[in-house]
């Protein structure tokens, strides 16, 4: 049996950013759901939270478990859940991109503070200044479809 230990710092938004999350009780249900979901799908969501536009989850990926898998995974069945509620009028989406970053052990309770103060710390910070400071901090590139 292998014994792997492998965190994935996954933030993801809504589609078009749209804050469909605006309440504080809707986002507590999308993230008991989507670690509710999790444990039924085998996959080790540590912690989940976010704003009324993004996600942010911290999960710990088994011996067969890819990134572009648990992601679809988790954003997928959590949008299909989400409109079969009926927690808004409108059609609920993800966004299609989304940020996976390796976690060190050593930073692990820093990382689960973070996602867990979402709420304060978007009071002074929009989603796209986070979103900006994570293509800076971590040295991703923004590249255009030319399609």
């Amino acid at each position: 049996m292998p014994f792997i230990k492998v965190y994935i710092h996954f933030v993801w938004s809504t589609k078009n950013r749209i804050p469909f999350l605006e309440t504080p009780e809707i986002r507590k249900e999308m993230w008991k759901h989507i670690k509710e979901n999790g444990e039924k799908k085998g996959i080790f969501i540590d912690f989940v939270n976010g704003y009324n536009d993004h996600c942010h989850c911290l999960v710990s990926l088994g011996n067969e478990q890819t990134i572009s898998k648990v992601v679809q995974l988790i954003k997928g069945e959590s949008a299909f859940w989400f409109n079969n509620q009926k927690l808004i009028l409108d059609k609920f989406e993800w966004q299609n991109e989304y940020f996976a970053v390796s976690v060190s052990e050593s930073v692990i309770e820093k990382v689960r503070n973070y996602i867990k103060n979402q709420e304060l710390h978007h009071k002074t910070k929009s989603f796209q200044d986070e979103y900006q400071e994570l293509i800076d901090k971590f040295g991703f590139q923004k590249f255009l479809d030319n399609k």
